[in-house]
């Protein structure tokens, strides 16, 4: 079973985070999801049976598109919950897109829900909790135009025979988003549980939002970390120390538009239009986020000024710590997609490439992009160079570093290996 074109982690995040939730629920007393990863422990609360049937819904309101994951679980004896089936859907746009009418997003949601009432057998579904976790997208709108819309999706959800706690329609936490990735890399991994494994850092990249989350081993990392950047939980009766943060505003959509010379949740005043060196001359078009539309022209395609613009963009936003050139990482989401894209990796086994093969892959887009000057090149090359162009940038540590296939793991039906690959 695959998922193509989605960042795949985020299934298995979002169930492990219902999964701990689900437990940690009386079955008298139905309380809100657990908003702070820093007292995060497994408590069975809750009494199973054997072979017991448990069901649960999670939604994942990305800045791109809304996503419902409907999970069984099987409970056998005193063992660990087992995942037996995940049925997954998505819908776009993401939930930003209505910002401005709220109202408008019910109909995909009532759909996505419709799918997990014909999933699960009716006498469960007042048991099954129903969870959804916004991410970048909502963070980026203003805080009442965010509200209404968790308020719009609360509504519809106490609308469905499931069971909706205080706090089930949230924004996650932007240093959770990066923990519970973190997390779920390493459980899968069995890093976690095996003390002699070296744990594996993550990198994710959103719409809206990029995160970086790894264990510090060098310990000159902590002194020389940004405020905030270093968290503490607790996990399986362990401490762990970790270097996480959440680049808001630096996910590929929003990087385009600030690319471009424009800003989130800002439109354009008539007539305006942005301008971009990312583009061939003569080339016009529209761009979207986060529910505006954007017209676009260009003054130059040179790969030096889109280059030039990328940097200028990040200076001093991203923080990189000399540390994360010796560790391994797993990346995912549109790092994987946009490789795939550029043909730089096979979409079904993953593969070896170099972080400066998206240097190499931009400019070759860029080369072919100029020869098409003054004809209809077509938007998804003009992204790539793009996009190529702003990850190289945004993720090379050092030259050294590379991207490879992933090692098979136990869990396949959750960790689709195709839609990840790993810096080194």
């Amino acid at each position: 079973m695959k998922i193509s074109k989605l960042p795949f982690i985020l299934v298995t995040v979002l169930g492990i985070t219902l999964f701990i939730s689900y437990i940690r629920w009386k079955p008298s007393t139905p309380v809100a999801m657990e908003k702070s990863l820093p007292h995060l422990q497994l408590e069975h609360g809750r009494e199973t049976v054997p072979n017991e049937i448990l069901y649960g819904i999670m939604f994942d309101a990305g800045s791109t598109g809304t996503r419902i994951h409907v999970y069984k679980f099987k409970k056998i004896s005193s063992d660990p919950l087992h995942l037996e089936n995940e049925i997954f859907k998505a819908i776009k746009p993401g939930l930003s897109a209505y910002a401005d009418d709220p109202g408008q997003c019910a109909a995909g949601i009532k759909e996505l829900l419709d799918i997990a009432k014909e999933e699960i057998p009716g006498h469960l579904w007042r048991s099954t909790p129903l969870v959804l976790k916004a991410t970048a997208g909502l963070r980026l709108l203003p805080g009442e135009k965010a509200q209404k819309l968790l308020d719009t999706v609360t509504d519809l959800f106490q609308s469905f025979p499931f069971l909706v706690g205080k706090d089930s329609v949230s924004i996650m936490n932007s240093t959770d988003e990066g923990i519970f990735a973190w997390i779920t890399v390493n459980v899968l991994t069995g890093s976690i549980t095996h003390a002699s494994e070296k744990l594996s850092g993550m990198l994710d990249l959103g719409g809206g939002s990029t995160q970086i989350t790894f264990y510090p081993y060098d310990k000159n990392t902590f002194p020389s970390a940004p405020a905030g950047y270093i968290t503490n939980f607790d996990l399986f009766n362990n401490t762990y120390h970790l270097y996480s943060h959440s680049y808001l505003g630096l996910g590929l959509m929003s990087a385009r538009l600030q690319i471009m010379g424009g800003e989130d949740e800002k439109p354009l005043q008539p007539g305006d239009e942005l301008v971009t060196p990312c583009i061939t001359p003569g080339f016009i078009t529209e761009f979207k986020q986060a529910g505006i539309s954007y017209k676009v022209n260009d003054v130059t395609s040179l790969y030096e000024s889109c280059y030039r613009r990328v940097s200028k963009m990040l200076s001093g936003k991203v923080s990189h710590a000399k540390e994360v050139s010796s560790l391994f990482f797993y990346a995912f989401s549109d790092y994987f997609d946009r490789a795939e894209d550029a043909r730089l990796i096979d979409p079904s086994v993953g593969g070896f490439i170099k972080v400066a093969d998206f240097e190499m892959r931009a400019r070759k887009e860029c080369t072919a992009i100029e020869k098409t000057a003054g004809s209809s090149s077509s938007f998804l090359k003009i992204t790539i160079f793009e996009d190529c162009t702003y990850i190289y940038e945004i993720i090379m540590f050092e030259d050294s570093a590379y991207l490879s296939k992933s090692k098979k793991l136990s869990y396949e039906n959750l960790l689709f290996t195709s839609n990840m690959f790993i810096f080194d």
